[in-house]
């Protein structure tokens, strides 16, 4: 086999082993909700955070 090719019959009858009995997250998407919260800061407060959060971004680049 030469270099990238790979035997296609390594890739039949791949067994994953899967544990249906874990727990996880079920996700359906079918839900809606309201999201809110509570901030003592006023809006000009967060956007002076938010710009100086991208500042330090532009910086890091």
């Amino acid at each position: 086999m030469g270099f990238g090719s790979y035997d296609e019959s390594e890739q039949e009858n791949q067994n994953m082993d899967t544990d249906d009995d874990a727990e996880g997250v079920e996700v359906d998407g079918g839900e809606e909700g309201d999201l809110s919260f509570e901030s003592t800061e006023s809006t000009d407060e967060l956007v002076g955070k938010l710009e100086q959060m991208r500042d330090d971004d532009d910086d890091d680049e």
